[in-house]
């Protein structure tokens, strides 16, 4: 519990900006631009550096707090339900993956946790660009299988990297 707080109170703002660097964020938000042209899911990134005094108090760990993003965000508001948050707790370099529930019935918990890990490793290794990179493309993959693009499609929501 201690550590845990600990991680939070250490972790500053500084650190957003050494592992999302202004050029990281644009490749990031470029790359979701680029992935949904493939698909109709839509795809967001968000980071977020610590979590509040009042999350840490309650015990919210980063699977309830990546749902909060996701329903603050508005990505349970798209057309076919096809939302995918790529969630991001620098603090604890903890991953996770939201997915609205016109996705996620297409996809297994096993496939979303294997990118999250394989992202976490990343991150662990300091290579925060590539392993988002990585995890978006491995999320365009599965968008582009079970939600193929189509003629209707259309861009629901922002592709820029939500910083909190």
């Amino acid at each position: 519990m201690m550590r845990r707080w600990l991680q939070h109170l250490f972790t500053t703002p500084l650190a957003l900006r050494r592992c999302y660097p202004r050029a990281t964020l644009a490749a990031v938000d470029a790359a979701i631009s680029a992935s949904e042209a493939h698909h109709r899911a839509e795809i967001r990134c968000a980071v977020e550096t610590t979590l509040s005094a009042g999350h840490l108090y309650r015990g919210v760990g980063s699977p309830q707090r990546a749902a909060e993003v996701f329903s603050q965000l508005g990505m349970w508001d798209t057309a076919e339900n096809n939302g995918v948050l790529l969630y991001v707790l620098l603090a604890e370099r903890a991953i996770e993956i939201v997915a609205d529930r016109g996705f996620a019935e297409r996809v297994t918990t096993t496939e979303w946790t294997s990118i999250c890990a394989q992202m976490e490793v990343a991150l662990g290794a300091g290579r925060y660009r590539q392993g988002t990179l990585e995890a978006i493309e491995r999320i365009t993959a599965l968008a582009a299988e079970h939600c193929p693009a189509g003629s209707a499609d259309r861009n629901e929501l922002e592709d820029r990297t939500v910083l909190l």
